[in-house]
């Protein structure tokens, strides 16, 4: 049995106390002195073990990497990667494949050891922890780029989580935070129509349902999506905290037929397009720079 906590303490002096949690039932709202649930329905853990090996999977992990390697604009290699919401260790894979120090931290403890076992299969050095994003087990400033892809809607103490991605970075640091769009009606989080539109009472019903008896609505997850987000409720939040925040579309690769580069030239000069663009995006896709300590 692979134990819950992997764990280099000494690594670049990154880590902070070792934290351990007990399972518990699943709940639709969590705070910091309830235990989590750290296991889930094995139809939630056999998908993503299944999707994360994917050629797709892969190819956007590396897309994200080299443009956040572009955002960050610092050749040193090792960089410090914190990989919040880990999974089944594919972003986690392709920056240790390029010589970064990687920290991988998941709230699921099957799909951390999935992510343990096929890494150091392949002879990866990637420190993972069983840990909740509300509380870090990493020092201030210790971290260059943190990633936490589709994790943020899961928490609902969603303030706090963003509030330890600031601390954790060190001025110059760069976030990138992927979560669902309260704009878009089309999402992934349950198999509801324009589920995003929802009021909240409703969706406060069907997030009870999909933890207790229809857990497929929500694709078997221990810990549905509670929260919606749009890109400019959390860039006003990270300002807050000395961080400047860029959206997909600032982003974007310049290249491309005319008409494309025309359209997103016409969405980055004109607000209401940028604000419908937005609109027809299924997710919420940020890229933050930390300017100040």
């Amino acid at each position: 049995m692979v134990p819950l906590v992997y764990l280099a303490p000494q690594a670049q002096n990154c880590y902070v106390s070792q934290v351990h949690h007990k399972a518990s039932g699943p709940s639709p709202v969590q705070s910091n002195d309830t235990p989590w649930q750290t296991q889930t329905h094995a139809e939630f853990v056999d998908y993503y073990a299944r999707q994360s090996l994917t050629s797709e999977s892969r190819e956007r992990s590396q897309r994200l990497r080299d443009k956040l390697l572009a955002f960050h604009g610092e050749a040193r290699v090792p960089l410090n990667i914190a990989d919040i919401g880990c999974n089944a260790g594919t972003q986690s894979r392709v920056w240790a494949e390029l010589g970064h120090q990687v920290y991988g931290v998941d709230i699921n403890q099957e799909l951390v050891q999935i992510a343990h076992q096929r890494l150091r299969e392949a002879d990866l050095d990637v420190k993972l922890q069983l840990a909740s994003a509300t509380s870090l087990p990493f020092r201030d400033h210790s971290m260059d780029i943190c990633i936490a892809p589709e994790l943020l809607e899961h928490v609902a103490e969603w303030e706090t989580c963003l509030a330890e991605f600031a601390r954790i970075l060190r001025p110059g640091g760069v976030l990138f935070i992927s979560t669902t769009n309260r704009l878009c009606p089309v999402q992934n989080e349950f198999s509801l129509p324009v589920y995003s539109w929802y009021p909240k009472p409703l969706k406060r019903h069907y997030e009870h349902l999909a933890v207790t008896t229809r857990p497929e609505l929500a694709n078997y997850a221990a810990y549905p999506a509670v929260n919606w987000f749009t890109y400019f409720q959390l860039r006003d939040f990270l300002s807050a905290f000395g961080m400047e925040s860029r959206d997909r579309f600032d982003l974007m690769d310049d290249n491309g037929s005319p008409l494309r580069r025309l359209a997103l030239a016409m969405i980055r000069r004109v607000p209401p397009l940028r604000w419908l663009a937005h609109t027809l995006s299924p997710s919420t896709a940020l890229f933050a720079r930390k300017v100040q300590a």
